[in-house]
């Protein structure tokens, strides 16, 4: 629904103040509200990686934990990724167009906890203990064991409310691990299927 901003002029008066101050949206939908609905959707969990080479003389690498990562384009590859707007993988991918995806089996569910930390730790501890390889094409982190691996670049940038989406052409892919099934998100909790 379209949002429109009221005309200039007088305030409201006291109550329909109130009453606007009470409804969040225009459309009268709750930030609480629409997180229990979508929490009912059930999604793949990915680590999003990218290679910040600006961060001191070797480079730093950034992983971020997603469940808002989908093929968009089968000709030409094509995947996007929603981004929290002022997150650190948002300002890093604004910067570095290459980076990497690993979608993640259900035996790598501490993998994702670790990289949905808030006020975590330096990335270069986080990944510490974790094994991966290096990107050919992007130079970021890939998780061994991972159902799958993607390298990409991103082609477009879209506004989109408080998050951005990134659409990346997909570069590279690499099908490590035909073992397990995938992690999933579901509720507010990772899951694995069955």
């Amino acid at each position: 629904m379209l949002q429109t901003t009221p005309a200039s002029g007088p305030d409201p008066d006291p109550a329909t103040a109130i009453l606007q101050a009470a409804i969040p949206h225009a459309e009268g939908v709750s930030n609480e509200e629409f997180r229990a609905a979508m929490s009912r959707l059930a999604a793949g969990v990915v680590l999003v990686t990218a290679r910040d080479v600006d961060a001191g003389p070797r480079g730093e690498d950034a992983g971020m934990t997603a469940t808002a990562f989908v093929s968009v384009s089968l000709d030409p590859p094509l995947v996007m990724v929603s981004l929290r707007n002022g997150s650190r993988m948002d300002d890093l991918l604004c910067e570095q167009p290459l980076w990497g995806v690993s979608v993640l089996s259900q035996s790598q569910r501490h993998i994702a906890g670790r990289f949905a930390m808030k006020g975590r730790v330096s990335d270069r501890l986080l990944f510490e203990d974790i094994p991966y390889t290096r990107g050919e094409v992007s130079g970021a982190l890939l998780v061994r064991g991972a159902l799958a691996t993607l390298e990409c670049r991103t082609e477009q940038r879209v506004p989109a409310g408080d998050h951005t989406l990134v659409i990346a052409r997909v570069l590279e892919v690499g099908l490590p691990s035909a073992e397990g099934g995938p992690l999933t998100y579901f509720r507010g909790r990772y899951r694995h299927l069955g």
